[in-house]
């Protein structure tokens, strides 16, 4: 029965329009199943090598090295450069990276290393499962064209494929998915549209876009899905359309002022969430060496001509306080869009605190997609710096990408130097949980409440950078650049966490429990 009450409460915040394409492809793909059906093989248009201003290279594009791939931070090497397209031992994620083809962008991959990889991929004997998939085909098939337009390439093998690929891409678009999927299937068939200047993909591209990025940018420039890793990486692709429509005469430039204005709201999201080390905060799945750095994204907006607009953090949920001594951001929001919490935690009242540039209390950060115990853990709430009541999330966090139960913040108070809110996760064991927070020059006090019948366990999780000394005296938290006092405490246990700011990489470092019963404070002292 919990089963079924958590997939009740899953699916339905699903939209229509996801419920319908889910079913649709579902029956069509039996259907074609049992007639065999194969797609039929389409003449390419004579395409126009596109114009593109070519921007630093991206750290993300390092993945090649003398017949080795790197992606997810796992290596492998194919030996005599046979690759192996569909090689699955590291997982799903792992595979689609080497489909996408990232590493043509990879600054000392040349004409014919690129040629040679790109044909041993159309030409490889066995089924590829990404050949068919469209996200995959999305971001392929850009990596294709920049590379082909960048080494000024004409091929009508490669041109017959990609174009192929398109008639692929068209007939499953990903409307049963939606977000940052649909957004990258409309990214793409831009692309693909100024290549072939073909109408039918411009037509789509248009409509996607224009719809996908009105409701996914929020008022405050944030990506809907509220992880910083995605909002760059969609920063990325808005920033490469803005490339595309602005260095290529077809189409007049139609949707240039479109793109402009959402990436300059992006921008300025982007500004201001990242720390003036030049770090994003690890909140919902965000990771390290996934997606173009801050920096990179800025440099490329610059080349474009693009400035970040000044925005005051709202709709994202996000708060962040800061003066010389230290940065600290604050999610007092909801989890995210109902209809796709994939890449959501449950993390409501989660803080990161830099001092002096320096990460000391962080999210732990993710180390896999993969539907396991550890990606459970990873967005569970005893993973974020926040109350964990009863032993139970906030939200209902399962099967790797699913969400059913989720907190909800129920009352948002701001004044200058103060926030307050309140979340509904554990209303249905008898609880409200109150977080404020009171900021001063050189600390911090947080306080947390707990409405209503008094809680079995109430915890408060601490996690800090595997680079800070932690000691537990007393009462007392010490470290080289903060000390921490609580009251109202029952107990405070340190242990040890895995923290992850890269896929597939896990570091030791400190965690504290603190149990109380209704109500603690914890004040940070900066020193």
């Amino acid at each position: 029965m919990k089963k079924v009450i958590c997939l009740f409460n899953t699916l339905k915040y699903l939209k229509q329009k996801q419920f319908s394409y889910r079913i649709y492809y579902f029956i069509r793909s039996k259907i074609r199943k049992l007639i065999k059906y194969h797609y039929p093989i389409l003449e390419a248009p004579i395409p126009k090598v596109l114009t593109l201003k070519q921007h630093k290279t991206f750290d993300i594009y390092n993945i090649y090295n003398n017949n080795k791939f790197t992606f997810i931070g796992i290596s492998h090497e194919f030996q005599n450069n046979n690759i192996d397209w569909n090689y699955a031992k590291y997982g799903k994620l792992w595979n689609y990276n080497l489909t996408y083809f990232d590493f043509l962008q990879q600054k000392d991959i040349n004409r014919e290393m690129g040629l040679k990889f790109i044909k041993d991929f159309i030409n490889y004997p066995q089924a590829i499962r990404g050949k068919k998939m469209p996200f995959p085909i999305s971001l392929r098939n850009i990596n294709f064209i920049k590379f082909i337009s960048k080494e000024n390439i004409e091929d009508e093998e490669i041109n017959t494929f990609i174009f192929n690929q398109y008639a692929v891409l068209m007939d499953n678009l990903e409307y049963h998915i939606l977000g940052n999927h649909l957004l990258e299937n409309g990214f793409s068939l831009l692309f693909g549209a100024y290549y072939f200047q073909d109408e039918t993909l411009y037509k789509k591209a248009k409509e996607i876009l224009g719809e996908e990025l009105k409701e996914q940018i929020l008022n405050d420039g944030a990506h809907f899905e509220l992880s910083p890793m995605y909002h760059q990486i969609m920063l990325f692709r808005v920033l490469d359309c803005i490339n595309l429509v602005q260095n290529n005469t077809w189409k007049e430039k139609e949707l240039l002022t479109f793109l402009i204005t959402k990436a300059e709201l992006m921008l300025g999201w982007l500004d201001k969430m990242t720390y003036n080390n030049g770090d994003i905060p690890l909140f919902n799945d965000s990771a390290k060496g996934i997606a173009p750095t801050s920096e990179e994204l800025f440099d490329y907006a610059h080349l474009l001509n693009i400035q970040a607009k000044q925005i005051i953090l709202n709709d994202s949920g996000y708060r962040k306080k800061e003066n010389k001594n230290y940065e600290c951001v604050m999610d007092v929001g909801n989890i995210g869009p109902d209809y796709i919490p994939g890449h959501a935690h449950s993390d409501t009242f989660n803080f990161e605190l830099y001092v002096h540039g320096q990460p000391i209390i962080v999210d732990t950060g993710i180390s896999t997609y993969e539907a396991n115990e550890t990606r459970t853990l990873e967005r569970s709430t005893s993973s974020h710096n926040t109350v964990e009541l009863d032993h139970q999330n906030q939200s209902d966090v399962w099967g790797g990408f699913r969400v059913g139960k989720r907190a909800k913040v129920t009352s948002l108070i701001e004044i200058e130097n103060m926030i307050e809110a309140t979340h509904d996760g554990y209303k249905k064991q008898g609880y409200m949980h109150t977080r404020k927070w009171n900021f001063f020059n050189n600390k911090i006090i947080i306080n947390d409440s707990i409405e209503g019948k008094m809680p079995k366990s109430a915890i408060f999780y601490l996690h800090f950078h595997p680079d800070i000394e932690v000691k537990v005296e007393g009462n007392f938290i010490l470290t080289p650049l903060v000390k921490i006092k609580f009251e109202n405490v029952i107990k405070l246990r340190h242990t040890r966490y895995n923290y992850s700011n890269l896929f597939n990489l896990k570091m030791l470092s400190n965690v504290i429990l603190i149990k109380f019963d209704k109500q603690i404070t914890m004040e940070i002292n900066i020193l």
